[in-house]
C-alpha cells in the first residue's frame, strides 16, 4: 500500500470517529441535506454556529478535524457537549432540500440573532452571490507583513535592553566619521536617538 493510500484510510478512520461522536451527542444526525446549528451555552452567554451541508453527519466530522475555520477550532477547544462537559457545543439540524439551503440557512442564522446568540458565523450565510460579512473581516497578514511585525518587535527590546541596562559605543577612543555614523544609525534603528557614547 503507498503512502497515500495509507493517508486516505487514516483519514476516513478519522472522520469516521468523529462521526460516532457527533451520534453520541445526538443520534438522529444522518447524512441527508439540511442546516445544522452548533449551540453552546457558557456563564450565562449563548453561542451559535450555523451551517449548510449535502451531508450534514460528514460536513460535521470535518468540522472535528479542520483548522481552518473559527468553528473548527472552537469545536477542538470546547469540545461536544457530554456529562463531563456541559458548556460544550449542542448539535442541532433540520433537514431540506438542496435548492433550499441558502434560504433556510439565512433564516436560521437570523433566527439565532434574534434569540440572542453570539454567532460565530463570519458572513450571513448562503453559498450563492447574496452572501454578505457578519462582522468585518480582518485582512489575512501574508508573509512580508509577519517579517515586518517581527522586526518591529526585535528592535522594542533591543531598544528597551539598551534604556535599562547597555550602552553603545564605538570599538575605538578615537572613532572616525564612519564609526560614528554606524553609532548613530544604530540608535536610529532601534528608535533612540541619545547621543551617548
Amino acid at each position: 500500500m503507498t503512502d497515500k493510500q495509507t493517508n486516505y484510510l487514516r483519514a476516513k478512520a478519522i472522520e469516521q470517529r468523529n462521526k460516532e461522536r457527533i451520534l453520541a451527542v445526538n443520534c438522529a444526525v444522518r447524512d441527508a441535506s439540511g442546516i445544522y446549528i452548533l449551540t453552546r451555552y457558557e456563564n450565562g452567554f449563548k453561542y451559535a454556529y450555523v451551517g449548510q451541508a449535502k451531508k450534514m453527519l460528514t460536513r460535521l466530522a470535518q468540522h472535528l478535524s479542520g483548522y481552518d475555520q473559527h468553528i473548527d477550532r472552537s469545536l477542538k477547544r470546547h469540545g461536544l457537549v457530554s456529562d463531563n462537559n456541559p458548556t460544550g457545543w449542542h448539535i442541532l439540524f433540520q433537514e431540506c432540500d438542496e435548492g433550499d439551503l441558502n434560504t433556510k440557512e439565512r433564516e436560521l442564522i437570523q433566527m439565532c440573532a434574534d434569540e440572542g446568540f453570539q454567532l460565530r458565523n463570519v458572513t450571513s450565510g448562503g453559498q450563492d452571490s447574496g452572501k454578505t460579512d457578519i462582522n468585518e473581516r480582518k485582512p489575512s497578514r501574508g508573509y512580508r507583513e509577519g517579517v515586518k511585525q517581527g522586526e518591529k518587535n526585535v528592535k522594542k527590546q533591543i531598544a528597551h535592553l539598551f534604556d535599562l541596562h547597555l550602552k553603545a559605543v564605538t570599538k575605538v577612543e578615537k572613532p572616525s566619521k564612519n564609526a560614528m555614523k554606524a553609532l548613530d544609525r544604530f540608535y536610529s534603528l532601534i528608535g533612540d536617538n541619545n547621543d551617548e557614547q
